[in-house]
């Protein structure tokens, strides 16, 4: 019998997407047994990320992950590095326009770690932000602080999640896998309402050059507890163990 169901923490930022509705038996299995294997680590604060191209499912995935260990019975906060990005106002100072400018510069992994990681992993932290700059207001969200429980199980999606400022953190790793062109079609259809015509070639251009570089100088697929094919939403499925 599953234990009675705790609320999830989610971001304040209003850059969070809606939990996707059940697509399929299959995809509801799947996402059962990553959650079985999550909480077969034990009791104690859990940190999970999940990463892979722009578009391919990662904040879909982390709702459905923080619904099912919600319904398990352990409090789950959930946030998206999206969330931990520098603000705009200092874009003056550093190239965040180009694809490798996007890489070195778009995220504030200080901040990452100093707010939300290093909080989630202190045993005597019981409070953590879940979000620091808005990436659509701007509005700053790093004084807004969740209770932190000793069993919560902290939720986070975004590219470069497995970067080495950062890496140490997780105690599961997943990676949600689609080919190049699949990320710049979804990613550029998702993006339409503030990118417009340009949506494709950012896409292209800048989120994807970044993406190559992160493979070839961090190459994280080996360090995956899983990685899961979600091409089609329907029927992912699971590539390695």
């Amino acid at each position: 019998m599953r234990s009675p169901q705790v609320d999830v923490h989610h971001s304040a930022s209003s850059w969070r997407q809606p939990s996707p509705p059940a697509a399929s038996v299959e995809r509801s299995m799947l996402v059962e047994e990553i959650a079985k294997r999550i909480l077969a680590l034990g009791q104690g604060r859990l940190l999970v990320g999940i990463d892979g191209f722009t578009a391919a499912g990662k904040t879909s995935f982390g709702h459905e992950l923080a619904e099912w260990i919600s319904a398990a019975g352990r409090p789950v906060l959930r946030s998206t590095l999206d969330d931990f990005k520098k603000p705009w106002r200092d874009r003056h100072l550093y190239d965040r326009e180009s694809g490798e400018g996007y890489y070195r510069n778009a995220y504030d992994y200080e901040a990452v770690k100093r707010l939300l990681l290093d909080p989630c992993r202190s045993s005597g932290a019981t409070a953590c932000a879940l979000c620091s700059i808005d990436p659509l207001t701007q509005r700053d969200h790093s004084s807004e602080v969740t209770p932190l429980g000793a069993d919560a199980v902290l939720i986070v999606d975004g590219v470069f999640a497995f970067r080495p400022e950062i890496n140490e953190y997780w105690d599961f790793r997943v990676w949600l896998q689609v080919d190049t062109e699949l990320s710049v079609q979804r990613g550029a259809e998702r993006d339409q309402d503030w990118a417009g015509t340009e949506a494709e070639s950012i896409h292209r251009n800048r989120y994807l050059v970044a993406e190559r570089i992160y493979l070839q100088e961090v190459d994280p697929l080996p360090m995956m507890d899983v990685v899961i094919d979600n091409s089609v939403f329907a029927r992912p499925q699971v590539v390695t163990p």
